[in-house]
Formats: C-alpha cells, sequence, structure tokens
C-alpha cells in the first residue's frame, strides 16, 4: 500500500548519496514524482537552496522572498518509503487537476474508462448548455 501519493511534499530522514556522487542531508525536502510497485519505492525530486537567474542567466544564491527565486533541484532519485517522512500532503500544495492524475495513479484500467467516460459526458453537457 501507498505511503505516500504523487505530488506530496517529503523530507529526508537521513542523507543519502545522489547519483552524482553528492550527498542529500537530512531533512532535505522533496516533492514524490514517481511511485514504483505499489510505494516499495518512490522517486524524489530533492531540492536545495533558493536561487535565482542573474542578468547574464547564472544562477545565484537568493532567498524565497525574492519573487524570481525557485528551489534548485539537486537530483531525482528513488528513495525507499522508510528514507522520507511527509511534510505537506499534495491536497494542500497542488491544483485539482494534480489532485486528479493523483488519484488517477490509484486507479484499475477499467475505473480509469468509467472516469474517462463520465469526463466526455460531462465535456457533452457542457457544450450542451452552450447552445
Amino acid at each position: 500500500m501507498n505511503k505516500f501519493n504523487l505530488f506530496d511534499t517529503v523530507k529526508l530522514t537521513e542523507e543519502i548519496t545522489l547519483f552524482n556522487g553528492e550527498i542529500a542531508p537530512l531533512n532535505t525536502i522533496g516533492v514524490i514524482v514517481e511511485n514504483y510497485n505499489n510505494g516499495e519505492a518512490y522517486e524524489v525530486e530533492l531540492f536545495g537552496k533558493w536561487v535565482k537567474y542573474d542578468s547574464e542567466n547564472n544562477l545565484i544564491e537568493t532567498n524565497k522572498n525574492d519573487p524570481n527565486s525557485f528551489l534548485e533541484t539537486r537530483g531525482v532519485e528513488t528513495i525507499k518509503p522508510n528514507q522520507l517522512i511527509l511534510i505537506k500532503p499534495a491536497s494542500e500544495t497542488v491544483g485539482v487537476r494534480a489532485q486528479l492524475l493523483s488519484l488517477l495513479e490509484k486507479l484499475s484500467e477499467d475505473n480509469i474508462l468509467e472516469v474517462k467516460k463520465f469526463a466526455e459526458f460531462l465535456q457533452y453537457k457542457n457544450t450542451q448548455s452552450l447552445c
């Protein structure tokens, strides 16, 4: 059973070695971007410091209050559930479309087909109300 959902914000419970050889320290923040084998492992985008582009398109360090800032990606790694803790569920950080995508990940193909049919019905109903 999945412990985490797609787009959940998580934090490392231990340091891990990244693919490039660097170390992601304890408490590094990340986001679940893939779920493997029903939660046996997760692909997590791990973030570093706040950065922005300067006038010459070089990344420079800044702070989160800078309107042009974003979190630098340290790496995307496959991580086991026991190496992560939940910080904030996706339902609190992403929009409804992303939440729907996360829910679809948990459905069988038959149920996904039913959702598709219902969405097509809603689309048809919407076009009829416009006439």
